[in-house]
């Protein structure tokens, strides 16, 4: 009985053959949407934690119900200031680690 191997392929070979490689355009756009996706879900992770509606965290933010709406399903790209913001807002903690020549540098 003959049998045939199946080649698997890794996430990130997955994603150079059908999304492109990185650098490219359209594989640096798939990554920043992504990112926003799990950034915006954890905005509204951490609001309904709070049992706080998107009108009070815009109110504690200093921003509209809508841009809060926007940030929770990655419609809108936010500064990082207002991420700071709305993450103070819900009385989150935030860091951002930026490599910069092989040094890390963390902001929190």
């Amino acid at each position: 009985m003959a049998t045939s191997e199946m080649k698997s392929y890794s996430l990130s070979e997955m994603k150079d053959k059908f999304i492109g490689e990185k650098g490219t355009e359209k594989r640096e756009n798939y990554e920043y949407e992504l990112r926003m996706d799990v950034l915006g879900r954890m905005i509204k992770t951490a609001r309904q934690e709070r049992n706080l509606t998107q009108e009070q965290l815009g109110e504690l933010v200093g921003v509209k119900k809508s841009q809060i709406s926007k940030l929770e399903s990655s419609t809108n790209s936010a500064t990082i200031d207002t991420i700071i913001k709305v993450f103070k807002a819900l009385k989150a903690e935030i860091n951002f680690n930026v490599t910069l020549e092989n040094q890390i540098l963390k902001l929190s």
